[in-house]
C-alpha cells in the first residue's frame, strides 16, 4: 500500500462516490499517528481573499475551498518561506501559514505576489487510521508533489494532469465524464 506523507498529494479515484472529494487533489499539510491534514487544491471559489477578510489589502488571489473541516477559517499555503519566519515547511520551497499580521504586511509592501500563495477556507481532515483505511479500498492514489505545478495549474486541469501521472487504465479516465451515464 502506498504510505502518505506530508508533502505528497492524495488523488481522488475516479468514482470516489464521495461529493466532498469527487475528483480532488489534496496536499497532505500534516501526516502523523494521530491524523492527516491537508487542502483541496482544485475547488476555487467564485471569491477573492480580499472580500471575505474585511481589513486584508486588495489582493487579486482566490479563495479555494480547502474541505469540508472548519470553512469558516481561512489557511494559507504559500512559496515564500523566506518572508514568514513561523511558517511550517512543508518541503524547501512550499510552506503551510504563517503571522496573519505579517501576511497583510508583506502583501502591502508588494513582496508577496497572488501566484506565491493559495488560501483555503476549511480544510480535509482524517482521524487516526482513517486514511489508511480509504487506502486499503483504493479511494486514493499517492504521488509526490511538484511545488511548481502546484501554483501553475489551472485548477481545471489539476486533477485531469493527476490522474494521467498515474499511467496505464487511469489515463483512460482522465477524459470521462464524472457521471458516467452522460457518456
Amino acid at each position: 500500500m502506498e504510505i502518505p506523507t506530508t508533502g505528497k498529494l492524495l488523488i481522488a479515484e475516479p468514482f470516489l462516490g464521495d461529493p466532498n472529494f469527487d475528483r480532488s487533489v489534496i496536499l497532505i499539510t500534516d501526516h502523523g499517528e494521530d491524523g492527516t491534514v491537508g487542502y483541496v487544491l482544485n475547488r476555487p471559489l467564485d471569491l477573492k481573499v480580499d472580500s471575505v477578510i474585511p481589513d486584508f489589502p486588495a489582493f487579486d488571489a482566490p479563495l479555494y475551498n480547502g474541505g469540508p473541516v472548519e470553512q469558516s477559517n481561512l489557511y494559507f499555503l504559500h512559496k515564500r518561506p523566506d518572508l514568514f519566519e513561523d511558517c511550517i515547511k512543508i518541503d524547501e520551497n512550499l510552506c503551510w501559514g504563517g503571522d496573519f499580521e505579517r501576511l497583510k504586511e508583506v502583501v502591502e509592501l508588494g513582496l508577496l505576489l497572488p501566484s506565491d500563495i493559495r488560501f483555503f477556507l476549511g480544510y480535509s481532515g482524517w482521524g487516526k487510521g482513517q486514511l489508511q483505511a480509504e487506502l486499503s479500498e483504493k479511494s486514493w492514489r499517492i504521488l509526490p508533489l511538484d511545488t511548481i505545478r502546484l501554483f501553475d495549474e489551472s485548477p481545471e486541469n489539476f486533477w485531469k494532469a493527476a490522474i494521467n501521472q498515474l499511467g496505464g487504465d487511469y489515463q483512460l479516465w482522465a477524459n470521462a465524464p464524472s457521471d458516467p451515464l452522460l457518456n
